[in-house]
């Protein structure tokens, strides 16, 4: 700080030479001609005036001083001394040494005003014009190494460093200056500026929305106090539109995923079933033929089920790609729930002979209005869960209770439950939690659209936890409203 004073004093001597050598000048011509004080301090004037014009303020009242001096030595009696014979001409100098700084104060500051003015003048035409280049960059993935190239380019500093917080990446241009990067990540964690007049660094926070989102440092930025202020605010703009940018692109990406693997499992679908439907053609033809021997009648009749069942499954995973891309409008008929469920449990019963299904239910029979392929569809889902994720030879609890308004379907199987930071997951599309990757193959599809298909009903499907007297297992809820004045539809039963 001393020695930024020191030459600033020396700075202010060479400013003042010219003044002080038309000092002389005017000096010795005056002195040569005689001339008297108020001639001569009149001329002294006007050369402090055109100093204050080129000069700075020290530099203009040295030059104010040296010509009081030289009007008191050379002019004043008795001359060639600093004495003063009559006390009027003391007053004459007192006055001529003020008026030549209070002259040098106001033209120095106008002029410095003037400059001010005119700088504000141009680093507004830079700022505009950094602006105007900025929002003409294209959003991609270049976005910010292309706005850190412009900050250096159009404001001529060495370097600047940009940190994004949100993706911890820095971002430089140019050549920085005692570690200038680390700099700037520091004041982003520390949430503090860090500027520097002297070595013209500055580096500040970015804002947006109330929230530290980067900083951004400036190595050899001239003028900063004037320029670093909206220079921080256009770098936390472009920070905010490469984040938008970013989400928007994520965005996009996934949606487009998945519309490609809707698409992907729709033409699956299509090209398994021209197939599957030969194969069951040619068992069927081979067990009508006769002349078969008992075991290859049962190997016909084997590929015949097998291959209508994964015909079915095709079917199924055909209808879930196309709800899954449309919206679910059910074609409500009055539909026997319990019927239903009771038919597809026993179906089921027969199918998986090393799970122990039961069935229990408080109504005999029971009618909703609903869509009996979608319902059909949901359920299929369940069951499929159920025994697809739990081990051999354990109990899937399958239960239905009439409620005041609705019907509830409850699905419970024993295999290991669902973990906890899963559960809000699981309906999510394409969504497979870590353990049912490893267990069974699947689309992520099923429950996002059984849910879809529930919702379009007026009911739910929630996932609960196992009812007090498990300890453990997975249990599905599906809750489906019963028709208005058809509540006399259910009758109560005990346990079959």
């Amino acid at each position: 700080m001393q020695r930024a004073k020191i030459n600033r004093f020396w700075r202010a001597g060479i400013r003042a030479i010219p003044g002080t050598v038309l000092v002389g000048l005017v000096t010795f011509i005056c002195y040569g001609l005689g001339l008297n004080i108020t001639v001569t301090g009149f001329l002294y004037l006007i050369i402090v005036v055109l100093q204050s014009l080129f000069g700075d303020f020290v530099a203009s009242a040295l030059v104010s001083v040296i010509a009081d001096l030289c009007l008191n030595f050379f002019f004043v009696p008795p001359t060639f001394s600093f004495r003063v014979s009559d006390s009027s001409d003391i007053w004459a100098l007192i006055a001529f040494l003020v008026t030549g700084l209070v002259i040098t104060r106001l033209i120095t500051q106008v002029r410095q005003e003037a400059e001010t003015s005119e700088l504000q003048r141009h680093e507004m035409k830079l700022l505009y014009e950094l602006t105007q280049r900025l929002l003409a960059l294209d959003p991609d993935d270049q976005l910010m190494i292309k706005a850190v190239g412009l900050f250096r380019e159009v404001f001529r500093v060495q370097a600047v460093c940009l940190y994004d917080g949100a993706n911890t990446k820095l971002y430089s241009d140019g050549e920085p200056r005692d570690g200038l990067g680390e700099r700037t990540r520091s004041a982003y964690i520390s949430r503090q500026d860090a500027d520097d007049n002297v070595s013209a660094v500055f580096i500040r926070c970015l804002q947006a929305g109330g929230e530290t989102i980067g900083a951004i440092g400036f190595d050899g930025l001239r003028d900063g106090e004037l320029t670093v202020g909206p220079l921080t605010v256009l770098a936390a703009a472009m920070l905010e539109r490469a984040r938008v940018f970013r989400d928007a692109s994520h965005a996009a990406a996934a949606a487009q995923a998945e519309v490609f693997r809707g698409a992907i499992l729709d033409a699956l679908a299509h090209e398994f079933k021209t197939p599957l439907a030969t194969i069951v053609t040619a068992a069927g033809g081979l067990r009508e033929t006769g002349g078969l021997r008992p075991e290859q009648l049962e190997l016909a009749e084997t590929a015949e089920l097998e291959a209508s069942r994964l015909g079915r499954l095709t079917s199924r995973l055909l209808r879930i790609a196309r709800l899954d891309r449309e919206e679910v409008k059910p074609q409500l008929e009055l539909t026997d729930i319990v019927e239903l469920v009771t038919h597809l449990v026993d179906e089921y019963a027969e199918r998986w002979t090393d799970r122990k299904l039961s069935l229990s239910r408080d109504v005999t029979s029971g009618e909703v209005l609903a869509d009996a392929e979608l319902l059909r569809l949901v359920m299929l889902q369940l069951l499929d869960n159920a025994c697809k994720y739990s081990h051999s030879g354990s109990a899937i609890k399958i239960g239905i209770e009439s409620q005041r308004e609705s019907v509830a379907v409850r699905v419970w199987n024993s295999g290991n439950a669902i973990p906890p930071n899963e559960r809000a997951r699981i309906f999510e599309r394409f969504y497979r939690g870590t353990e049912a990757v490893q267990v069974a193959p699947g689309s992520g599809l099923g429950l996002y659209v059984a849910r879809k298909i529930a919702q379009a009903h007026g009911g739910s499907l929630d996932l609960e936890g196992g009812d007090a007297r498990d300890s453990e297992g997975t249990s599905f809820r599906l809750t489906i409203p019963i028709a208005k004045n058809d509540s006399d539809h259910f009758g109560t039963t005990a346990e079959p």
